[in-house]
């Protein structure tokens, strides 16, 4: 046994790093961000960064009042429901129920630690090694690498775009397989602003209902629609065990980026399973940001109607001054979403645009090649900002591309 255990040790190569030990989806991760960006920022100086999918609004008193009296109260143990406080769930039933006019109970409802994590739990769930998840692009890196990462095989599907993007469902159903476990979505859009209609949400739930194959529908900017108080959502039509999964999160509708706190709609028949995956991804969600959570779904309905208005006052104001720029490539103003999403004429590189902006006008956008190479040439600006400060970041821009 010796002898062998000196064999194994000579035959391995000492030279290598632990890297090489790890998962090759591990080793192909690549954190790609404005870092670079942002680190030129601070050499410039008085940069208005616009990058970021945030807002500049701080979570509004009555979420933080509820968050702190829960500590007050003691509350820092585990929640023994893996799936939510009950409070939370309640409330989130109650919201739902009323904002898409049908029932979805309390079994159909599971918070998690942030959106991302209310997707990844929907992905570790259904996606095998060999198998794919089609998804709509341009689309938010962390979907292309979170379906890697658990080790499928992420096949875009990107929107056709001529004055608009426009989603093309033939293509999107050719590119499905025997292998192909969901199709993703995040509407509206992030990046685009695009926005699925109600009859394209119709033909998707037909799909699942003829092949089996699952729907994620990301909706974490539906409040932030412009044409009524929530975009199509898939739980408006889809029956309790239909294969639909919808993800939400606190983060845009209620300005509460930091609290990282989501949640997942599901079929009922799921809902134990998805307590069994949380107790052994995360354990659960902090009480005390939980409570914050059902403050924001008890008495945020206000806060979000201002944060609507402001986002579009936002876009509103970035597409009148956007338009003053020669050679803008500048599509539909979208109904939903909190970006505006353009091109520039002979600029086919995004990073090369975007350093250009950082270092003659003092705004930093985020370049579309991160949402795929579909949208390698255009550039993403967030309009969830304080009015004045938004204005000056596009009079810079106007003045410096004219």
């Amino acid at each position: 046994m010796a002898r062998e255990n000196a064999s194994f040790g000579e035959g391995h190569n000492r030279e290598r790093t632990a890297l090489s030990g790890i998962r090759p989806q591990i080793q192909d991760l690549r954190t790609e961000n404005i870092a670079a960006l942002a680190l030129r920022a601070r050499e410039i100086g008085d940069v208005i960064p616009l990058w970021y999918g945030e807002g500049d609004m701080v979570t509004p008193a009555f979420i933080r009042d509820a968050a702190k009296a829960a500590l007050d109260d003691g509350n820092t143990f585990y929640i023994p429901n893996m799936r939510g406080m009950e409070a939370l769930n309640t409330a989130l039933a109650d919201y739902q129920t009323a904002l898409h006019g049908r029932r979805i109970g309390i079994e159909r409802t599971t918070v998690a630690p942030s959106g991302m994590q209310a997707l990844y739990v929907a992905l570790e769930m259904l996606v095998d090694v060999g198998t794919n998840v089609v998804y709509v692009s341009p689309q938010w890196p962390n979907i292309h690498n979170a379906i890697h990462l658990i080790g499928g095989e992420p096949r875009p599907v990107a929107l056709d775009f001529d004055t608009d993007f426009r989603l093309d469902l033939d293509k999107l159903f050719a590119a499905c397989d025997a292998r192909t476990r969901a199709i993703f979505l995040s509407t509206p859009s992030n990046p685009t602003g695009w926005t699925a209609s109600r009859d394209e949400m119709q033909a998707l739930l037909e799909f699942s209902r003829r092949t089996g194959i699952w729907i994620i529908s990301d909706e974490v900017y539906g409040r932030l629609y412009f044409d009524g108080p929530v975009a199509p959502s898939i739980l408006q039509i889809a029956e309790d065990e239909d294969r639909v999964i919808s993800i939400n999160s606190f983060s845009k509708a209620w300005a509460m980026t930091g609290w990282r706190i989501g949640w997942l709609s599901h079929p009922a028949s799921v809902a134990g399973h998805l307590a069994a995956m949380t107790q052994y991804i995360n354990s659960g969600t902090s009480g005390a940001v939980q409570a914050g959570a059902v403050a924001a779904i008890r008495n945020g309905e206000g806060l979000i109607g201002d944060i609507r208005e402001r986002v579009k006052t936002g876009l509103d104001l970035a597409y009148d001054r956007l338009s003053q720029i020669p050679g803008i490539i500048l599509p539909d103003k979208p109904k939903g979403g909190m970006y505006a999403f353009f091109g520039l004429e002979g600029e086919a590189d995004s990073g090369i645009a975007c350093d250009r902006i950082l270092e003659s006008a003092r705004v930093g956008l985020a370049p579309g090649y991160l949402f795929g190479d579909s949208s390698r040439a255009f550039l993403r600006m967030c309009v969830f900002r304080e009015t004045g400060q938004l204005a000056e970041a596009l009079d810079r821009m106007v003045e410096a591309l004219r």
